[in-house]
């Protein structure tokens, strides 16, 4: 058999041991390792396998994993969530479909100080669902607007995925940083124009009367002493790891262990944080980093694979030299990736087609920083749609509502999933949303 055919065969291997469920990253490995045997030869592969886990995990920016998701889970723990929400509540609670809109900015604010979309989809399904259905909005509504909100966690930095992408990609995690803040931006802005048009245009898709939502004095008890307490703490640790990031004074795994630090010293002074949870937290991080660096090293291997295959520089010469061309084949990535959506989870699709992808949107001449931002939105998109849609399994979950069924939630994020298509044909048709930032 030639290269190329073993490339083909190996991928054919990965989606069949996927579907029968075996572990992403334990398929890799295997599959590569027999890859590189057939290509070469068993010893090449032994030696392939421990440079591969040398190289790709001895970095100094890979302590930036385990930071960054300490730093959002003690952000969960401290109950930041509930009070970035109150501020936004507050701040819109006269406008139609105001809650609505104040759910969209407190996640994306949220997203900024945390980067995991689950995460943020577990908080405010506690927190905005049932401040959503007390003043009339219909549930179907509420957790829609939570389920497609949550998205923001991985698009805004800090992101788990745009480091995943960085590191794959071998870009600049800062520079990846920058480009999600434009995209994160008009996600928001689009979100939030869903819901204005829903609120004038469907009532009865938005609340459960004709008149809307309602408000009391009770409501709005808090004055300004209550904003400045729930606010400080949000605008501290966005000081600290967004403006050191941003202004230079950090690079990305200094701003995790800053951000990590202070989440710390806010969950302890509003005494959130036991011995037992703290330990908990730890173990959680750990499990999540390992997991990711673990993954990581598979899609190194895997990546080698099939370089050494010749297959990703076959692809590019078909796809770009005939009739398909560069944004044809865009279009197609796009949407396998979509479409992976509905099946598996965001890192795993990033893992599995980037090895192939990458090479041939580099021949295209593609800018690697928006080509990664629409890989992330479209990657993202997937956390919407059936099957799969591990945002709203995390809703149903996190509410515990036997009555509340899984189609009820998918048809309430709808929207807002029409709401990410657009927006991904902004992007794709204007890159600069994506790379003003990341290059200056």
């Amino acid at each position: 058999m030639t290269g190329v055919e073993i490339g083909l065969i190996s991928i054919a291997a990965l989606i069949f041991l996927i579907c029968l469920g075996m572990p992403i990253g334990v398929g890799m490995l295997l599959v590569s390792f027999v890859g590189v045997s057939f290509i070469r030869n068993d010893i090449v592969a032994y030696r392939m396998i421990g440079s591969v886990a040398n190289d790709s995990l001895r970095e100094y920016l890979f302590a930036v994993v385990p930071l960054f998701v300490l730093m959002g889970l003690l952000v969960t723990v401290s109950g930041i969530g509930k009070d970035t929400f109150d501020v936004f509540e507050r701040m819109l609670k006269r406008v139609l479909g105001g809650l609505g809109i104040a759910t969209v900015f407190a996640n994306a604010v949220f997203a900024s100080i945390t980067g995991v979309s689950i995460a943020s989809a577990s908080v405010f399904s506690r927190v905005a669902v049932p401040e959503m259905a007390r003043h009339g909005y219909t549930r179907k509504f509420a957790t829609g607007v939570v389920a497609g909100s949550s998205v923001l966690g991985m698009l805004i930095p800090p992101s788990l995925l745009l480091i995943v992408y960085a590191v794959l990609a071998e870009e600049s995690v800062g520079r990846m940083f920058l480009a999600g803040i434009g995209p994160g931006l008009l996600l928001a802005v689009m979100f939030s124009l869903t819901i204005l048009i829903l609120a004038f245009t469907k009532k009865s898709f938005v609340f459960e009367n004709a008149e809307g939502s309602s408000f009391s004095a009770q409501d709005t008890a808090w004055g300004a002493s209550g904003m400045a307490k729930r606010i400080l703490p949000i605008l501290c640790l966005m000081v600290l790891v967004l403006g050191g990031l941003y202004g230079g004074f950090l690079n990305p795994t200094e701003a995790g262990a800053v951000g990590a630090c202070g989440a710390l010293v806010i969950a302890l002074l509003r005494r959130t944080l036991s011995g037992k949870i703290f330990w908990d937290l730890l173990v959680e991080a750990g499990q999540i980093t390992v997991s990711v660096l673990f993954l990581i090293m598979a899609a190194t291997f895997f990546s080698r694979m099939l370089a050494m295959s010749g297959l990703p520089s076959l692809l590019a010469d078909w796809m770009l030299s005939g009739p398909i061309g560069p944004y044809g084949f865009l279009a197609l990535f796009l949407f396998l990736v979509i479409l992976l959506g509905c099946l598996i989870d965001s890192i795993s699709i990033m893992l599995i087609v980037l090895p192939i992808a990458i090479p041939v949107a580099t021949e295209a001449g593609f800018d690697l920083i928006w080509f990664g931002i629409l890989t992330v939105v479209a990657v993202e998109i997937g956390l919407l749609t059936p099957p799969f849609g591990l945002s709203v399994y995390t809703i149903k979950t996190a509410l515990g509502q036997n009555d509340l069924k899984v189609g009820e939630i998918f048809r309430g994020s709808t929207p807002f999933f029409l709401a990410m298509v657009v927006s991904l044909f902004v992007l794709a048709a204007i890159p600069e949303i994506s790379t003003w930032l990341a290059r200056l």
